[in-house]
């Protein structure tokens, strides 16, 4: 069986002190019956340390995780970040490949391949991000185009590094805007994903991999989706920057 998981991605909320209380909160809450869940917190870079630092004092089992990261160990890259960087802050997982970051910074599939080789080889877990535009999904092309994301994301590697990976479904359609996937839509590329881990891999790490829902995912829906034999989980956005409400996801998947 598959171990759920529930990642908050902060994306650019919560300064310094606010991301300190709302670690804290989501961490007073802790119950030992989380431990089924992997729970990840992913704030702004500048939060990292903080932010682990609350859950290292608390010795709480939630992980930390990053947004973003560059493929190359150092150098002339101002502004990056590298995953040893990440490591020695106490990062264990990392997002790639959110629609944000292909949409506004230009990212391209073959530039989320090499943070995932970049991020396996340095002994974190990629959460990697894939999904379709409104048009794409009108077009009737979404599972073509998603899996060949995810097909191009994980390039190079091999079906024991796979099989430790994340794997996000994030309709762009669906992120911020109040509409969320049916629990059958979400389950139908969900099931397409792990069909192509399968082709590209091998059936035993498409087992293991795990597949989050990303878009829109919250309190009022997250049974439905969770449900799904395909869904492991989410990747939730707004529903994770107030204490009580991503508590209320991550019980769910208890």
């Amino acid at each position: 069986m598959r171990k759920p998981m529930i990642a908050g991605n902060w994306k650019m909320n919560k300064t310094w002190s606010e991301a300190v209380v709302l670690a804290q909160g989501i961490s007073n809450r802790y119950k030992s019956q989380w431990d089924a869940v992997d729970v990840v917190l992913c704030p702004p870079t500048v939060d990292l340390k903080a932010v682990h630092s609350v859950l290292e004092f608390d010795r709480s089992p939630i992980h930390v995780g990053a947004q973003n990261v560059f493929w190359e160990p150092s150098g002339a890259f101002t502004g990056e970040t590298s995953v040893a960087m990440l490591d020695e802050v106490g990062v264990t997982h990392c997002i790639v490949g959110h629609s944000e970051r292909r949409t506004y910074f230009a990212e391209t599939d073959e530039m989320v391949n090499k943070k995932v080789l970049a991020l396996v080889a340095g002994g974190l877990v990629p959460i990697v991000c894939v999904g379709e535009s409104l048009a794409v999904r009108d077009a009737d092309t979404y599972l073509d185009f998603v899996t060949k994301q995810v097909h191009a994301a994980l390039a190079g590697l091999d079906s024991e590094q796979v099989a430790k990976c994340v794997v996000a479904y994030e309709p762009i359609w669906a992120i911020g805007t109040g509409r969320t996937a049916t629990p059958e839509q979400a389950q139908e590329v969900c099931q397409a994903i792990r069909s192509q881990v399968a082709a590209d891999f091998g059936a035993d790490a498409a087992e293991a991999v795990r597949v989050l829902y990303g878009g829109s995912m919250k309190p009022e829906n997250v049974d439905g989706l969770i449900a799904e034999p395909d869904i492991d989980g989410g990747l939730i956005g707004g529903a994770a920057l107030k204490a009580e409400s991503f508590v209320q996801l991550i019980k769910a998947c208890v």
